[in-house]
This record gives structure tokens, sequence and C-alpha cells, in this order.
């Protein structure tokens, strides 16, 4: 039996193809993992058919009302946030409750930021997330859309 070997070729987008819309997301009221998740999810560009794995080809979110983000369970009282200052004995932690007077948009900048890749795509698309405590931003020029969850 004569078997023909067939290429099939996967499409790949070119730079200049790749459209970059802006998306604003309030966070009041809305669960952390959740948010996070479907925020991680938009600035990958996996919502997109041209996604492709070792690209960008996200869209840019703006996050407003960081402060008034939602947790379940207990997590306001006993959820604690770490890093290492390289000194002996430099372990320091805060904990979400002080996190949230202090820098709410820390908290989701770290949760996306656990949930994108680790390497020198996910620190591009990192950069396309812009977080706001309260609920004016500056991009107003950008004309971003209404992005519901």
């Amino acid at each position: 039996m004569l078997r023909r070997h067939v290429e099939l070729k996967t499409y790949i987008p070119k730079v200049s193809e790749i459209k970059k819309n802006w998306y604003v997301v309030d966070a009041n009221g809305l669960t952390l993992g959740r948010l996070a998740s479907n925020i991680a999810q938009v600035l990958r560009g996996k919502h997109k058919p041209m996604f492709t794995p070792h690209m960008d080809t996200g869209d840019f979110v703006i996050v407003v009302n960081a402060e008034k983000i939602a947790v379940t369970g207990k997590k306001t009282q006993e959820k604690l946030y770490s890093r290492y200052t390289g000194y002996p004995g430099g372990l320091r932690q805060i904990s979400f409750e002080d996190l949230l007077s202090k820098h709410p948009e820390r908290i989701i900048r770290k949760a996306v930021w656990g949930m994108v890749p680790h390497n020198r795509l996910g620190r591009k698309i990192i950069k396309h997330l812009k977080v706001y405590a309260g609920a004016e931003h500056p991009h107003q020029s950008q004309q971003p859309e209404e992005l519901q969850f």
C-alpha cells in the first residue's frame, strides 16, 4: 500500500497581523482568583483564534477598583504574601488586609503573575496589565471596551 506523506502547516500569525485591543475590568465585588484567571487568559491571547503559545497575541487589560476585590473564606485574615530580601533573616511577610489597605493593586498583579508563564514572554505579557486602586484610570485615549466575566 502506497502512503503519501502530507505536511500539515500550522498557522503562525505575523506580528503585523496581531491587533491589540484594550479592555477595562471593574473588580468591585469580584473574587480574586476567578478574576485573575480570566485576566490572564485575555493577556495571553487564549480568547483569540490566532493564539500561538510562543507569541504575545494577547490584549491590554485595565483593572479599576482593585481596593474592592473580594476573597472567600478567612483569607482576609489568614492569607500572607511573602518575599525575601536576599539577606539572612530577610523574610518579609504582609497579610492580605495590610496589603489591601496599603497597595491594593499589588494583590491583583501578584495573582495574575502566578497565572502567566514565568519566562521572557510572561514578563512581556504582565506589562500589558494596568491596575488602579480607584475607579479612575489614565487610558481613556485608548478607548477601552468594558470586559464582563
